[in-house]
């Protein structure tokens, strides 16, 4: 008991395939305990027999030919078995598969391009409401069926939000979907789950699951352009942004900022996190990353960026303010 006790909490929180809070996580989680349960069945069997065997006494070689014939029956029994084992985890694994891909005739569809080594997240268009783009969170309503499809701009990533859906890769040139619900609100953390460089460790997402009317409220505010800075030190970090390399790398709408390369900033200062989770969205932490890029995250494709003392304390204050 003592050895479960210790076990149990690592099998709950926001990021475990065992604490499932949607359909698609839910039909995981039953097949994961359907073939422990077979494969825990076989070993008792198989180490009953064992131990059968090791306490049977040697019989007369007059019974030799009968124990001849029932080893044969048994040996048979198990190949039988073990063939009815096998297919049957093969087509339990088929039909959760199935159950976890994309619906093409869900409400919301988004695509999720993984970048070495952030998520870039685009919102489609519906009718008249623009779609719009983010970076590293996604939010999604409360128990609506949400298609994700997924890309990749350079390598082989793989998307896990194990309390919410299975398993996905993002395979660079093909698009695959994945079936993504939450029946109950809250912030569900995933994560790269294939190694895709230096910073695939550094790769993670954030679901946050809200009640419908949130969910719509928070999207027609994610449409809107940025925020003019009332702030003075703001002001002199948009001016000094624009000036910057920055405006080539990233987008801030309702500015002349339309890069491409690096993820768009419109509203960065209502993330939870900066880096893809690496750190919490402050004013410290993005001067920490502005300043010096490659000694938090080694490795990814933002430059440092020349900026004095003055310069470094307005362009965080700006991107805070981004909201």
């Amino acid at each position: 008991m003592s050895v479960i006790i210790a076990v149990a909490p690592g099998c709950s929180g926001n990021q475990s395939a065992l604490n499932p809070h949607g359909a698609p996580a839910i039909h995981v989680e039953h097949l994961i305990i359907g073939t422990v349960a077979a494969c825990t069945a076989v070993w008792i069997l198989v180490m009953v027999i064992l131990g059968l065997a090791l306490l049977r006494r040697r019989r007369a070689a007059a019974d030799s030919a009968k124990s001849e014939a029932r080893l044969t029956m048994t040996v048979v029994a198990a190949v039988v078995a073990t063939g009815v084992i096998i297919a049957g985890l093969t087509i339990a694994s088929f039909y959760t598969t199935r159950s976890i891909g994309g619906p093409e005739s869900a409400a919301l569809t988004i695509t999720v391009r993984g970048q070495q080594w952030w998520w870039q997240i685009f919102y489609a268009s519906s009718g008249a409401t623009p779609g719009f783009q983010t970076a590293n969170e996604i939010h999604i309503p409360l128990g609506e069926d949400v298609n994700i499809r997924l890309e990749s701009a350079d390598v082989i990533h793989s998307f896990w939000v194990p309390s919410l859906a299975g398993k996905q890769d993002l395979v660079p040139g093909r698009s695959n979907s994945l079936l993504l619900r939450a029946e109950k609100p809250g912030v569900y953390r995933g994560q790269c789950a294939e190694f895709c460089g230096l910073q695939h460790s550094h790769m993670a997402i954030v679901v946050i699951a809200e009640a419908p009317v949130d969910y719509e409220r928070w999207a027609a505010a994610q449409r809107g352009d940025a925020m003019v800075p009332a702030d003075p030190d703001a002001a002199a970090g948009q001016a000094a942004f624009l000036a910057k390399p920055c405006a080539a790398c990233h987008t801030v709408r309702g500015t002349p900022a339309n890069g491409t390369t690096g993820p768009d900033l419109t509203h960065i200062g209502a993330r939870q996190t900066i880096g893809a989770g690496l750190l919490e969205t402050t004013r410290g932490s993005l001067a920490a990353w502005i300043a010096d890029p490659q000694t938090l995250k080694p490795g990814n494709n933002m430059p440092m960026v020349p900026l004095t003392s003055v310069e470094l304390q307005n362009i965080s204050a700006y991107m805070e303010s981004l909201k």
